[in-house]
């Protein structure tokens, strides 16, 4: 007997369908019944890779007691965090505030009248383990407290929602330009800080830390007053990020991509998913990595691979990219459950057995593999040492490649996805059982993605790259907006969900870097880039308080407080991206109200900046951008030679006459330098004029 969620799109909540659990998808008549019939809603938020999410539903939600007590006393709710990150948003924040820390999956506790949260909790266990009560327990205790205490209840919920109400109304601040060269370099002192290696914890990529900090290191010059404050070396930090990155576990040496992040802090064994969202600010990281002179051969292999499992394993026919693999796969078809990380990991026994005696050693040699392993008894390849690997190294590589797969790289094109478990147990693999990939089509990451691939075509000259990109960027323009409205899902070519404000400002950074990749269509990406823009103005921005609200206008009357996030997670804020590209749409078009929006904009969120610059890095960038924009004016051929080098506060416009004698005109804000003569000359100026703030 399945349940509401089994004619959901999401996969996420079809895996929830066969659950004994009443479950509701969020939506108007849910929140109708759980008012009319009094009862208190439970609110469940995960997504598909999330492996805590996949323990808990095939315990607590499976089980039969816990089903009958929670149909019968709450309205439960399933939610795909994905399809709704601004609900997501609100109830972790409320979570946090509760309890000091957050994770998925997200279970929040709702009165019905209001959808204030009065309780919430992550992974509940069948019974009382790992200090958290049981989930029957849990569920009884609050369906008792919400009868019996109601004035205990009023007041909680008051408390609640007046901080939710708190955080989302910032105070803004004045930027003035001495405090504002001050703030930016507190925040980069920060970023480098967060992001300098530790001996504790997990490891996460960080990216828009590591960006930040390898985008500072520009005012490092001998002498300078960053120079002299610093207690960082930006460029050594940033560089040993790429480092961890491109040689760890982390990486998937034999197939390509990245996994989420790992469990230890040597960058050893991972949290075996793969996002989209990761690998895309991982291609662009290590792309900037290597056009600002750290030219490690690691990380052109780790861009290259990484592009060949997005080809080969995340591309639909259509040209979109997938959003997400799990972390776990199933050893047999005969298994009952999924093992983590079964798809990737190699016993000793199997490696003796598939490489050359020469090979296992020279592996062993370069790579952590011993005879007990590093994750149980198994292997995950983590590289011992930069640099090209052997000939020798790559052969043995590739025989793994073969056995994983059951092909050769060379052979193996494409890779069908398995869209849910039952399709990867049934279906006739060459190699191992692959994990499940969650094939909806989400406009934010596909264009992280986009943004990587159009800064690597740019760095290292290949086509392929960008031809990807154009294809993903080219489906969505032809496929999301409908009804004059831009859309942030699609599944299986159907698009679904009003854009929220991180897929307007990630796919219009997007526009704009292969406008600034490929100078052959420079008109058509910049004119959908502002079309795209327009509509982010009208219904997200907030006249009131500066930035861009979560959500639009007409699709926030849900939520409980209406947000403008600022704060970098595993992706970047969607006000920090949103701010820089007004500045580069400034530089672009010379029309000055975007400039005059993003310098409300930094407004808003000028308190948050020097009260949390360790959550608001994307906000530094921002500033950055606004106080060192520059535009380089010059002929494609130029600009071509320019592309690959690292000019982090650059964009570039082609034109067709320059004065003579010259190569391109150097442009800061308002105004314009002499014309350079020489390449060394317009460089000079581009790096006085990056510098300037």
């Amino acid at each position: 007997m399945t349940n509401r969620l089994a004619e959901a799109k999401s996969l996420y909540l079809r895996k929830h369908a066969e659950n004994p659990i009443d479950w509701w998808p969020w939506c108007d008549e849910a929140l109708t019944t759980a008012r009319a019939q009094n009862k208190p809603i439970f609110l469940s938020i995960g997504y598909s890779s999330c492996h805590w999410c996949t323990v808990m539903e095939g315990e607590a939600f499976s089980d039969s007691a816990i089903a009958e007590y929670m149909n019968a006393n709450f309205l439960p709710i399933k939610v795909d965090r994905e399809e709704r990150p601004d609900l997501d948003s609100i109830y972790m924040q409320a979570l946090q505030m509760m309890s000091g820390q957050g994770g998925w999956p997200l279970n929040v506790f709702l009165s019905p009248e209001d959808l204030v949260p009065f309780y919430a909790g992550t992974y509940f266990p069948m019974e009382p383990r790992y200090g958290r009560p049981g989930f029957l327990q849990v569920l009884e205790a609050l369906r008792r407290y919400y009868d019996t205490e109601k004035e205990d209840l009023r007041q909680r919920k008051a408390l609640i929602i007046e901080s939710l109400l708190t955080s989302a109304v910032l105070q803004d601040g004045a930027t003035q330009a001495d405090q504002d060269n001050e703030l930016l370099r507190k925040g980069w002192e920060t970023s480098a800080g967060i992001i300098t290696p530790n001996q504790y914890g997990n490891s996460f990529p960080m990216i828009p830390y590591a960006e930040f900090a390898l985008r500072g290191s520009r005012f490092l010059s001998p002498g300078s007053d960053w120079e002299r404050e610093s207690r960082y070396d930006g460029k050594q930090i940033s560089t040993q990020r790429g480092l961890d990155l491109a040689l760890g576990g982390i990486y998937d040496h034999v197939g390509g991509g990245f996994h989420r992040y790992t469990v230890d802090p040597t960058w050893t064994v991972p949290h075996f998913e793969k996002m989209l969202y990761d690998n895309g600010q991982i291609v662009e990281y290590l792309a900037n990595l290597w056009s600002a002179g750290i030219q490690e051969p690691a990380f052109a292999r780790a861009v290259a691979g990484t592009v060949q499992w997005l080809e080969r394993e995340m591309t639909a026919p259509e040209g979109y990219f997938y959003a997400a693999q799990d972390a776990d796969s199933f050893t047999s078809p005969h298994e009952a459950e999924p093992e983590e990380g079964a798809f990737y990991v190699w016993s000793y026994s199997e490696l003796a057995q598939l490489l050359t005696l020469e090979e296992l050693t020279e592996l062993q040699h370069e790579f952590t593999v011993t005879a007990n392993g590093n994750f149980e008894d198994k292997n995950v390849l983590q590289r011992r040492n930069a640099g090209q690997l052997s000939t020798n190294l790559e052969t043995a590589l590739i025989k793994l490649f073969t056995a994983r797969y059951g092909n050769t790289p060379e052979s193996l094109a494409i890779f069908p996805p398995a869209r849910n478990n039952q399709e990867a147990k049934t279906h006739n693999w060459p190699g191992r059982i692959p994990s499940v990939t969650d094939t909806k089509m989400i406009v934010a990451w596909n264009s992280l993605m986009i943004s990587g691939l159009a800064r690597a075509a740019g760095v290292f000259e290949e086509p392929l790259y960008l031809e990807l990109a154009t294809h993903a960027a080219n489906f969505i323009l032809e496929n999301q907006l409908e009804n004059g409205r831009f859309h942030r899902l699609n599944y299986q070519g159907q698009a679904t969900v009003l854009a929220q404000s991180e897929d307007y400002a990630f796919f219009i950074k997007a526009l704009l870097d292969l406008h600034q990749a490929a100078f052959s269509q420079k008109s058509f990406w910049l004119e959908k880039a502002i079309a795209i823009q327009d509509e982010f103005n009208e219904f997200l921005w907030s006249v009131e308080l500066g930035g861009y609200y979560n959500t639009s206008s007409d699709a926030s009357q849900d939520l409980i407080v209406r947000e403008r996030s600022y704060a970098d997670n595993a992706t970047p804020s969607a006000n920090g991206i949103a701010i820089a590209n007004l500045v580069r749409l400034a530089l672009l078009t010379d029309n000055l109200h975007y400039l005059d929006l993003a310098e409300q904009g930094l407004k808003a969120f000028n308190s948050v900046m020097r009260s949390a610059a360790q959550a608001c890095p994307s906000l530094f960038v921002a500033l950055d951008w606004y106080r060192n924009s520059t535009l380089i004016r010059s002929t494609t051929g130029q600009i071509n030679t320019l592309i690959p080098k690292y000019l982090p506060a650059t964009v570039f416009a082609v034109v067709a006459d320059l004065p003579e004698n010259s190569v391109g005109l150097v442009c800061q804000g308002l105004k314009c330098l002499a014309p350079a003569e020489s390449l060394e000359q317009l460089l000079q100026q581009v790096q006085q004029s990056q510098t300037r703030g």
